[in-house]
Protein backbone atom coordinates (compact mmCIF):
# COMPACT_ATOMS: atom_id res chain seq x y z
CA UNK A 1 0.00 0.00 0.00
CA UNK A 2 1.45 3.35 -1.06
CA UNK A 3 0.61 6.13 1.39
CA UNK A 4 1.52 9.73 0.61
CA UNK A 5 1.99 11.99 3.64
CA UNK A 6 2.30 15.75 3.22
CA UNK A 7 3.91 17.70 6.04
CA UNK A 8 5.80 14.50 6.82
CA UNK A 9 8.64 16.31 8.57
CA UNK A 10 6.29 17.98 11.03
CA UNK A 11 5.28 16.99 14.52
CA UNK A 12 2.38 14.66 13.68
CA UNK A 13 3.91 13.73 10.33
CA UNK A 14 7.05 12.20 11.84
CA UNK A 15 5.01 10.12 14.27
CA UNK A 16 2.83 8.85 11.43
CA UNK A 17 5.74 8.04 9.12
CA UNK A 18 7.37 5.94 11.86
CA UNK A 19 4.14 4.11 12.66
CA UNK A 20 3.22 3.38 9.05
CA UNK A 21 6.71 2.18 8.15
CA UNK A 22 6.47 -0.19 11.12
CA UNK A 23 3.18 -1.42 9.65
CA UNK A 24 5.00 -2.27 6.41
CA UNK A 25 3.50 0.51 4.28
CA UNK A 26 5.28 2.10 1.35
CA UNK A 27 5.45 5.72 2.54
CA UNK A 28 6.07 8.70 0.30
CA UNK A 29 6.92 11.70 2.48
CA UNK A 30 6.57 15.29 1.26
CA UNK A 31 7.90 18.32 3.10
CA UNK A 32 9.69 21.53 2.25
CA UNK A 33 12.91 20.00 3.58
CA UNK A 34 13.96 16.38 4.00
CA UNK A 35 15.45 16.89 7.46
CA UNK A 36 13.46 15.28 10.25
CA UNK A 37 11.65 12.70 8.12
CA UNK A 38 12.31 9.21 9.53
CA UNK A 39 14.51 6.86 7.48
CA UNK A 40 12.69 4.35 5.29
CA UNK A 41 10.29 6.66 3.49
CA UNK A 42 10.73 7.87 -0.08
CA UNK A 43 11.31 11.56 0.50
CA UNK A 44 10.14 14.30 -1.86
CA UNK A 45 11.51 17.63 -0.67
CA UNK A 46 9.93 20.80 -2.01
CA UNK A 47 7.06 23.25 -2.00
CA UNK A 48 3.64 21.60 -2.13
CA UNK A 49 2.48 24.47 -4.34
CA UNK A 50 4.91 23.32 -7.04
CA UNK A 51 3.25 20.97 -9.55
CA UNK A 52 6.57 19.23 -10.25
CA UNK A 53 6.91 18.34 -6.55
CA UNK A 54 3.39 16.89 -6.44
CA UNK A 55 4.01 14.94 -9.67
CA UNK A 56 7.19 13.44 -8.19
CA UNK A 57 5.31 12.35 -5.08
CA UNK A 58 2.52 10.75 -7.10
CA UNK A 59 4.82 9.03 -9.60
CA UNK A 60 4.21 5.58 -8.04
CA UNK A 61 0.47 6.07 -7.73
CA UNK A 62 -1.49 6.68 -4.55
CA UNK A 63 -3.55 4.26 -2.48
CA UNK A 64 -3.98 6.77 0.34
CA UNK A 65 -3.11 10.37 1.13
CA UNK A 66 -2.72 11.88 4.59
CA UNK A 67 -2.71 15.64 4.17
CA UNK A 68 -1.04 17.38 7.11
CA UNK A 69 0.85 20.20 5.37
CA UNK A 70 -0.44 23.63 6.31
CA UNK A 71 0.38 27.25 6.92
CA UNK A 72 -0.67 27.33 10.61
CA UNK A 73 -2.81 29.78 12.54
CA UNK A 74 -0.58 32.71 13.41
CA UNK A 75 1.40 32.43 10.17
CA UNK A 76 -1.80 32.29 8.11
CA UNK A 77 -3.11 35.41 9.78
CA UNK A 78 0.17 37.23 9.09
CA UNK A 79 0.28 36.12 5.44
CA UNK A 80 -3.19 35.26 4.08
CA UNK A 81 -1.85 34.91 0.52
CA UNK A 82 0.61 32.20 1.59
CA UNK A 83 -2.19 30.46 3.47
CA UNK A 84 -4.40 30.50 0.40
CA UNK A 85 -1.61 29.21 -1.86
CA UNK A 86 -0.86 26.18 0.35
CA UNK A 87 -3.99 25.62 2.44
CA UNK A 88 -6.43 26.01 -0.46
CA UNK A 89 -4.90 26.10 -3.93
CA UNK A 90 -2.19 23.45 -3.51
CA UNK A 91 -4.51 21.15 -1.57
CA UNK A 92 -7.31 21.47 -4.14
CA UNK A 93 -4.90 20.57 -6.94
CA UNK A 94 -3.45 17.70 -4.90
CA UNK A 95 -6.90 16.20 -4.33
CA UNK A 96 -7.57 16.22 -8.07
CA UNK A 97 -4.15 14.77 -8.85
CA UNK A 98 -4.33 12.07 -6.16
CA UNK A 99 -7.75 11.05 -7.44
CA UNK A 100 -6.38 10.75 -10.97
CA UNK A 101 -3.31 8.82 -9.79
CA UNK A 102 -5.21 6.18 -7.83
CA UNK A 103 -8.52 4.36 -7.81
CA UNK A 104 -10.61 6.51 -5.44
CA UNK A 105 -7.82 6.76 -2.85
CA UNK A 106 -8.55 7.19 0.83
CA UNK A 107 -7.75 10.81 1.74
CA UNK A 108 -7.37 11.76 5.40
CA UNK A 109 -7.39 15.52 5.89
CA UNK A 110 -6.11 17.24 9.02
CA UNK A 111 -8.56 20.02 9.77
CA UNK A 112 -8.79 21.94 13.05
CA UNK A 113 -11.12 23.01 15.82
CA UNK A 114 -10.40 26.51 14.49
CA UNK A 115 -13.32 25.92 12.10
CA UNK A 116 -15.68 26.60 15.04
CA UNK A 117 -14.35 30.13 15.50
CA UNK A 118 -14.33 32.09 18.73
CA UNK A 119 -15.89 32.77 21.08
CA UNK A 120 -17.17 29.23 21.24
CA UNK A 121 -20.71 28.41 22.37
CA UNK A 122 -21.37 26.97 25.83
CA UNK A 123 -21.14 23.42 24.45
CA UNK A 124 -19.67 21.95 21.25
CA UNK A 125 -20.93 18.75 19.65
CA UNK A 126 -21.56 17.22 16.24
CA UNK A 127 -24.31 19.73 15.47
CA UNK A 128 -22.27 22.86 16.24
CA UNK A 129 -22.06 24.94 13.05
CA UNK A 130 -18.77 26.04 11.57
CA UNK A 131 -18.19 29.75 12.19
CA UNK A 132 -14.50 30.47 11.60
CA UNK A 133 -13.17 33.95 12.29
CA UNK A 134 -9.45 33.55 11.55
CA UNK A 135 -7.94 32.98 8.09
CA UNK A 136 -6.61 29.57 9.14
CA UNK A 137 -9.97 28.30 10.37
CA UNK A 138 -11.75 29.71 7.33
CA UNK A 139 -9.41 27.97 4.91
CA UNK A 140 -9.71 24.69 6.84
CA UNK A 141 -13.51 24.91 6.66
CA UNK A 142 -13.41 25.56 2.91
CA UNK A 143 -11.31 22.48 2.28
CA UNK A 144 -13.50 20.30 4.49
CA UNK A 145 -16.21 21.01 1.93
CA UNK A 146 -13.83 20.17 -0.93
CA UNK A 147 -13.03 16.78 0.63
CA UNK A 148 -16.75 16.05 1.01
CA UNK A 149 -17.57 17.21 -2.53
CA UNK A 150 -14.86 15.13 -4.20
CA UNK A 151 -15.89 12.13 -2.07
CA UNK A 152 -19.51 12.46 -3.14
CA UNK A 153 -18.33 12.65 -6.77
CA UNK A 154 -16.35 9.40 -6.35
CA UNK A 155 -12.94 10.94 -7.05
CA UNK A 156 -11.61 10.22 -3.53
CA UNK A 157 -12.82 8.50 -0.37
CA UNK A 158 -12.29 11.28 2.13
CA UNK A 159 -12.17 11.55 5.92
CA UNK A 160 -11.67 14.87 7.68
CA UNK A 161 -10.36 14.89 11.25
CA UNK A 162 -10.65 18.14 13.22
CA UNK A 163 -7.65 18.21 15.52
CA UNK A 164 -7.67 19.64 19.06
CA UNK A 165 -4.46 20.77 20.75
CA UNK A 166 -1.84 18.07 20.13
CA UNK A 167 0.80 17.68 22.85
CA UNK A 168 3.60 18.21 23.12
CA UNK A 169 5.19 19.80 20.06
CA UNK A 170 8.99 20.03 19.77
CA UNK A 171 10.63 23.11 21.21
CA UNK A 172 11.03 26.00 18.82
CA UNK A 173 8.89 28.30 16.66
CA UNK A 174 5.81 26.68 15.14
CA UNK A 175 3.79 29.64 13.87
CA UNK A 176 0.94 28.57 16.15
CA UNK A 177 -0.58 30.88 18.73
CA UNK A 178 -1.39 27.84 20.87
CA UNK A 179 2.31 26.89 21.19
CA UNK A 180 2.28 27.81 24.90
CA UNK A 181 0.53 24.49 25.61
CA UNK A 182 3.61 22.57 24.47
CA UNK A 183 6.10 25.13 25.82
CA UNK A 184 4.77 24.33 29.29
CA UNK A 185 6.00 20.74 28.92
CA UNK A 186 9.48 21.80 27.85
CA UNK A 187 9.89 24.27 30.71
CA UNK A 188 8.81 21.91 33.50
CA UNK A 189 10.74 19.01 31.99
CA UNK A 190 13.86 21.19 32.21
CA UNK A 191 12.96 22.52 35.68
CA UNK A 192 12.69 26.06 34.31
CA UNK A 193 10.33 28.89 35.19
CA UNK A 194 7.46 29.42 32.77
CA UNK A 195 5.09 32.33 32.25
CA UNK A 196 1.75 30.99 31.09
CA UNK A 197 -0.26 33.43 28.94
CA UNK A 198 -3.61 32.04 30.12
CA UNK A 199 -5.04 31.57 33.61
CA UNK A 200 -4.81 28.32 35.62
CA UNK A 201 -8.55 27.89 35.10
CA UNK A 202 -8.28 28.23 31.32
CA UNK A 203 -9.61 25.12 29.60
CA UNK A 204 -8.22 23.47 26.47
CA UNK A 205 -9.11 20.43 24.37
CA UNK A 206 -6.09 18.17 24.06
CA UNK A 207 -4.75 14.77 23.11
CA UNK A 208 -1.21 13.43 22.81
CA UNK A 209 0.59 12.98 19.52
CA UNK A 210 0.48 9.23 20.23
CA UNK A 211 -3.33 9.25 20.33
CA UNK A 212 -3.43 11.56 17.33
CA UNK A 213 -1.27 9.24 15.22
CA UNK A 214 -3.45 6.28 16.23
CA UNK A 215 -6.53 8.19 15.09
CA UNK A 216 -4.99 8.92 11.68
CA UNK A 217 -4.10 5.26 11.26
CA UNK A 218 -7.68 4.37 12.16
CA UNK A 219 -8.92 6.82 9.52
CA UNK A 220 -6.96 5.00 6.80
CA UNK A 221 -9.12 1.88 7.09
CA UNK A 222 -12.44 3.05 8.53
CA UNK A 223 -15.59 2.18 6.59
CA UNK A 224 -16.89 5.53 5.32
CA UNK A 225 -20.48 4.50 6.10
CA UNK A 226 -19.59 5.19 9.75
CA UNK A 227 -18.96 8.86 8.95
CA UNK A 228 -21.40 11.78 8.80
CA UNK A 229 -22.48 12.86 5.32
CA UNK A 230 -19.97 15.71 5.42
CA UNK A 231 -17.16 13.18 6.03
CA UNK A 232 -15.83 15.30 8.95
CA UNK A 233 -15.56 14.45 12.63
CA UNK A 234 -14.11 16.34 15.57
CA UNK A 235 -11.59 14.09 17.28
CA UNK A 236 -12.29 13.15 20.89
CA UNK A 237 -10.26 15.26 23.29
CA UNK A 238 -9.93 15.77 27.01
CA UNK A 239 -11.03 19.12 28.36
CA UNK A 240 -8.18 20.11 30.65
CA UNK A 241 -7.58 23.14 32.88
CA UNK A 242 -4.09 24.61 32.43
CA UNK A 243 -3.45 24.55 36.19
CA UNK A 244 -4.27 20.85 36.37
CA UNK A 245 -2.12 20.17 33.31
CA UNK A 246 0.82 22.04 34.85
CA UNK A 247 0.44 20.15 38.13
CA UNK A 248 0.44 16.75 36.40
CA UNK A 249 3.45 17.62 34.21
CA UNK A 250 5.31 18.87 37.28
CA UNK A 251 4.48 15.68 39.19
CA UNK A 252 5.69 13.47 36.34
CA UNK A 253 8.89 15.50 35.91
CA UNK A 254 9.67 15.91 39.61
CA UNK A 255 9.39 19.70 39.24
CA UNK A 256 7.59 22.26 41.35
CA UNK A 257 4.28 23.57 39.96
CA UNK A 258 5.33 26.90 41.49
CA UNK A 259 7.67 27.31 38.52
CA UNK A 260 4.59 28.34 36.54
CA UNK A 261 3.47 31.96 36.76
CA UNK A 262 0.15 32.89 35.18
CA UNK A 263 -0.07 36.22 33.33
CA UNK A 264 -3.23 35.92 31.22
CA UNK A 265 -3.46 37.59 27.83
CA UNK A 266 -7.13 38.37 27.23
CA UNK A 267 -7.05 37.59 23.51
CA UNK A 268 -5.22 34.28 23.95
CA UNK A 269 -7.49 33.27 26.81
CA UNK A 270 -10.57 33.96 24.70
CA UNK A 271 -9.22 32.07 21.68
CA UNK A 272 -7.44 29.14 23.33
CA UNK A 273 -8.36 29.04 27.01
CA UNK A 274 -12.14 29.08 27.01
CA UNK A 275 -12.96 25.76 25.38
CA UNK A 276 -16.30 24.48 26.69
CA UNK A 277 -17.51 20.93 27.26
CA UNK A 278 -17.02 18.86 24.10
CA UNK A 279 -19.09 15.90 22.86
CA UNK A 280 -17.86 13.83 19.89
CA UNK A 281 -20.30 10.92 19.48
CA UNK A 282 -19.82 10.59 15.70
CA UNK A 283 -16.06 10.18 16.09
CA UNK A 284 -16.44 7.77 18.99
CA UNK A 285 -18.92 5.61 17.04
CA UNK A 286 -16.32 5.44 14.28
CA UNK A 287 -13.67 4.18 16.72
CA UNK A 288 -11.64 7.34 17.34
CA UNK A 289 -10.44 7.98 20.90
CA UNK A 290 -8.37 10.26 23.15
CA UNK A 291 -5.78 9.23 25.76
CA UNK A 292 -8.32 8.25 28.41
CA UNK A 293 -7.39 10.55 31.29
CA UNK A 294 -5.04 13.40 32.17
CA UNK A 295 -2.34 11.13 33.60
CA UNK A 296 -2.17 9.09 30.38
CA UNK A 297 -2.23 12.22 28.23
CA UNK A 298 0.76 13.71 30.05
CA UNK A 299 2.63 10.39 30.16
CA UNK A 300 2.13 9.85 26.42
CA UNK A 301 3.13 13.40 25.57
CA UNK A 302 6.31 13.19 27.65
CA UNK A 303 7.20 9.78 26.24
CA UNK A 304 6.94 11.16 22.72
CA UNK A 305 9.30 14.01 23.64
CA UNK A 306 11.80 11.57 25.08
CA UNK A 307 11.52 9.14 22.18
Amino acid sequence: MTILITGAGGFVGRALVRALLADGANVVAIDTQAGGIPDGARVVAGDLGDRAVRDAALAEGCDALIHLATVPGGAAEADPAASRRINIDAMYDLLLEAGAAGHCPRVVYASSIAVFGDPLPDHVDDLTPLAPKMIYGGHKAMMEHAVAMFSHRGLIDGVTLRLPGILARPKGPSGMKSAFMSDLFHALRAGEAFTCPVSPGATIWAESVTACAANFRRALTIDSVLLPVGRAVTLPAQRVAMGALAAEIARRCGASPDLVRYVPDAALEAAFGAQPPLATPAAERAGFAHDGDLANLVANALAALEG
